[in-house]
């Protein structure tokens, strides 16, 4: 039998031109899938640019098949991973005709957990007649699921608060120690993934199992010869957030719950524990009230020089170990006794550590809510961690995404994964037509961005255009507040649908985005990226402003303390790059096909007004630019009259 070659599959004469409707072959994705194939052979790194439309996946899908290696794709959206694996890898693996296995695995906190849904059915306390209407659904469906992905309950919100009493977390899973472990969906996706020849994983679990060595099974991913990263240009944020530590006040309350249910399970003595959980929890309330009364996030050496700070820490520590006592004498009485125990420890010691002096390189630092808390160490920098999780597996690492380079240059995601100089990257152009299927529009007249009015005026800005596109629109924010003030105020305004983020699953907005005429998908950066709506459907894209990441944010304000340090300028080593990629993204979601037209309109004022911003403009596709309303009615009124022919 005669190998088929990646230039065979991909072209004219190929499976794909064969029986893929519509399907045509492209020079940069042959050109991406021979980078990907020699780069699976010599075991070596390897960066791609590729724009919207070159078709990346199949780019590197194809010569993965074909190499006959054991692949990990790792990904950065659930959106993305789900299209994958449902879609992408069968219709590949059906036109290569290979017997290729597959495997979808999630993080924990994905599935299904048979035993602590068992445990709260029974649980006459639950916090609201809400919750037991969302835990019968999830009782209901788990009775029928093959896969036990939560994913699949589309009709129950992503805030609900079942979630946590149906899914588990590292802290409380038994592990092999389950009574439900035959039942468990996550541990029935381990098994198939560490039989399948791909394994389509996200980059949070890929670093949850390189940096945490996830407890309870052992190593979570299985060994493989490559791995790819798709949407790699969220590496080093999602990096950061596993080479560090934290502790949550969530973690602990959720301790104390699970460590009474177990003790009456067990049929023990609730009195003197009752009275355990209540002091730890004045505690805890006490050391909560040190950190400030209002929601922010800040540097921990701004709180621990408080008056009464160090005796708060002292009395936490003094009543988690108190528990940790206790439950030393209980452990023996059953599984899940012994699983508090063991929690009780880690989280004690975390706690004693996260109050305690900062570690080299490590942003210390807190967040807090009304009621509760995150202590946090997180790394200035991630390079010298990442270089060291590619030194230590010498085999091929792929990276990719639509937006990797800031114009043509590739150092900023280098330097941040600690990629050497020499590492090969390509940057492959879209194949769209930018300049005749859309407009870039910039409204004239707003305030500084800084001005109190400036959501209100770029809202006031958008209301003619979402009018002229008839809805069919992203409306993105740099802000939960500017989203907040746009659900409220847009509907007054206008006679369209409005469809808000986080009122229901990602997946089923974007389903009923799709389906419903003259309709407005309100949302913040969950949908800057990973999103992929072709057709009429989507034919405006706006973005109330530059994403730059916020200065004030702790972890932020500390590397560029670092750079400053350095001797470099941290608003063009670090800021400006990083919130071009985020533009390009952003951007991204306007122009999916060859036949998608539309208008991107970014209301920030500082694209025209800072020298700056010509490298946003530069960094974007080649679209016709305008600044006058009247052009982007007549925009659509030309579109709106060819629409028809293209459906």
């Amino acid at each position: 039998m005669t190998t088929m070659s990646v230039s065979h599959a991909l072209g004219a004469d190929g499976p794909f031109a064969e029986k893929v409707p519509g399907y045509q072959p492209r020079a940069p994705q042959v050109a991406m899938a021979l980078a990907v194939e020699k780069t699976l052979k010599a075991k070596s790194q390897l960066l791609v640019e590729a724009g919207t439309g070159t078709g990346k996946t199949f780019a590197y899908l194809v010569p993965a098949m074909l190499s006959g290696q054991k692949t990990l794709v790792s990904t950065g959206t659930r959106n993305l991973q789900d299209q994958l694996f449902h879609r992408d890898l069968p219709q590949v693996r059906t036109l290569l005709g290979k017997p290729i296995r597959t495997a979808l695995l999630k993080g924990r906190s994905n599935y299904l957990c048979p035993y602590r849904l068992e445990q709260h059915l029974s649980d006459g306390e639950l916090e609201s007649k809400q919750v037991v209407h969302d835990l019968q659904r999830v009782a209901a469906w788990a009775g029928k699921t093959q896969m036990g992905d939560i994913a699949e309950l589309i009709d129950i919100a992503e805030d609900s608060s079942v979630w946590p009493l149906v899914t588990s977390t590292a802290d409380n899973c038994l592990g092999q120690e389950c009574p439900k472990i035959a039942d468990c969906p996550l541990m029935k996706a381990r098994e198939q993934a560490a039989e399948a020849d791909i394994i389509v994983v996200n980059h949070h679990l890929f670093f949850a199992d390189k940096a945490l060595k996830d407890r309870g099974f052992g190593e979570l991913l299985p060994a493989v010869d490559a791995v790819i990263f798709d949407e790699a240009h969220q590496l080093p944020e999602t990096a950061a957030m596993f080479f560090g530590q934290s502790l949550s006040s969530r973690q602990i309350n959720d301790l104390l719950a699970d460590t009474l249910r177990e003790i009456l399970a067990a049929g023990g003595d609730l009195r003197g524990a009752n009275d355990l959980v209540s002091v730890i929890e004045t505690r805890l309330a006490h050391f909560r009230l040190q950190l400030g009364e209002d929601s922010r996030k800040g540097v921990w050496a701004e709180v621990i020089e408080q008056p009464e700070m160090p005796a708060a820490i002292a009395a936490v520590n003094l009543s988690l170990g108190a528990l940790l006592d206790a439950l030393a004498a209980l452990k023996d009485r059953s599984k899940g006794l012994d699983s508090c125990h063991r929690r009780a420890e880690e989280l004690g010691k975390a706690f004693e550590e996260l109050t305690g002096d900062t570690p080299d390189n490590q942003v210390h630092w807190f967040e807090t809510f009304r009621k509760g808390f995150v202590l946090q160490w997180t790394p200035l920098e991630v390079s010298q961690p990442f270089r060291a999780l590619i030194d230590q597996d010498p085999m091929a690492w792929i990276f990719t995404s639509a937006t990797l380079a800031v114009r043509e240059d590739f150092r900023h995601i280098r330097q941040q994964l600690g990629l050497s100089d020499d590492i090969e990257a390509i940057q492959l152009p879209s194949p769209f037509a930018y300049e005749q299927q859309a407009l870039f529009y910039v409204p004239r007249g707003l305030p500084d961005t800084g001005a109190m009015d400036y959501t209100n005026a770029v809202l006031r800005a958008a209301v003619p255009v979402l009018n002229a596109s008839q809805g069919r629109a992203f409306f993105l924010f740099t802000s939960h507040r500017a989203l907040r003030e746009a659900a409220e105020w847009l509907p007054k305004q206008l006679d369209f649908t409005f469809l808000v983020q986080g009122t229901q699953p990602k997946a089923e907005l974007l389903r009923r985005f799709a389906s419903t005429e003259q309709c407005v998908l309100l949302a913040t950066g969950a949908f800057w990226e990973g999103v992929d709506v072709r057709g009429q459907a989507l034919s405006l894209v706006i973005i109330d402003k530059l994403p730059f990441a916020s200065p004030g944010d702790p972890v932020m304000s500390a590397r560029l303390d670092a750079y400053k340090s350095r001797g470099q300028n941290p608003f063009m080593a670090y800021q400006l790059p990083s919130a071009i990629i985020s533009m390009k993204q952003g951007a991204g979601r306007l122009i999916r096909d060859v036949l998608d037209t539309g208008v991107l309109m970014v209301c920030d004022p500082r694209l025209v007004g800072k020298p700056y911003g010509q490298l946003f403009l530069q960094s974007l596709p080649p679209m016709r630019r305008t600044r006058e309303i009247a052009v982007v009615t007549e925009f659509f009124e030309f579109i709106n009259a060819l629409e028809p022919a293209h459906t």
